[in-house]
């Protein structure tokens, strides 16, 4: 958790949601990203301070690490003691990002299988996860800039689907975050009024289903009511 995400919206309109003065990425939208792939960060500039939308690959490489390997398995930090773990207090002290989603999947135990669901702001805005990011030299000399998602423990609703969640970040606590002010105790559950839960289709959970219809709402059986919301009219 959180292993997949989608992320719709065109980046001129994430530019201006997030202020980022950069020259606007070309970046397709995805209904299904998965670890390794790449997708939008905003970070800011280490000159300027200004916001920066950005294109750069999911799953952590530390700046220390001999290959990229490893990446996948550090798409997510745990909040938990982020700021002394080896592959991770670096990027915490200096390179923090927000990860753009507008929305995110997970799988819950139902029956003799899982059933997969997706989860927005019920606002319809775009989420803002709490994030790292690095850069990696490449044996050609080249950078390699990655990134992860933290989570931490699962707010009353989410916990019947998993024990954890990423962090959403409020705007308010946004610069904060980036500027390196902020301390772990923003790293915290966002409140469940404020997220629509609904399943969706198992494909999902093959890296080749990529279509607009992967966050739509189906029918599941044995769905709690709490977790049987209408998807939000993204904006």
């Amino acid at each position: 958790m959180c292993g997949r995400y989608l992320l719709q919206r065109a980046p001129g309109a994430l530019q201006r949601y997030f202020q980022a003065v950069n020259p606007t990425p070309n970046h397709p939208p995805s209904w299904n990203i998965a670890p390794t792939q790449v997708s939008l960060v905003v970070r800011r500039h280490p000159q300027s301070g200004e916001r920066h939308l950005d294109a750069l690959r999911w799953g952590l490489v530390p700046r220390w690490a001999k290959d990229i390997t490893g990446a996948a398995r550090l798409m997510n930090a745990r909040s938990e003691g982020i700021a002394q773990k080896p592959s991770f207090r670096e990027a915490f002290a200096d390179r923090r990002c927000l990860v753009p989603m507008d929305g995110f999947y997970e799988w819950r135990k139902q029956g003799a299988g899982k059933q997969a669901y997706a989860a927005a702001l019920r606002s319809g805005e775009p989420m803002a996860m709490a994030g790292l990011w690095e850069g990696w030299k490449q044996p050609d000399g080249t950078w390699l800039r990655t990134y992860t998602i933290i989570t931490t423990t699962a707010n009353a609703k989410l916990s019947l689907v998993h024990e954890r969640m990423p962090v959403i970040l409020p705007p308010e606590t946004w610069e904060e975050w980036l500027s390196g002010a902020a301390d772990e105790a923003v790293l915290r559950p966002y409140p469940a009024e404020g997220i629509a839960i609904w399943p969706v289709d198992n494909r999902v959970g093959r890296f080749a289903e990529n279509d607009a219809a992967l966050p739509a709402k189906i029918g599941a059986p044995d769905t709690p009511a709490e977790l049987d919301d209408e998807p939000p009219n993204w904006e």
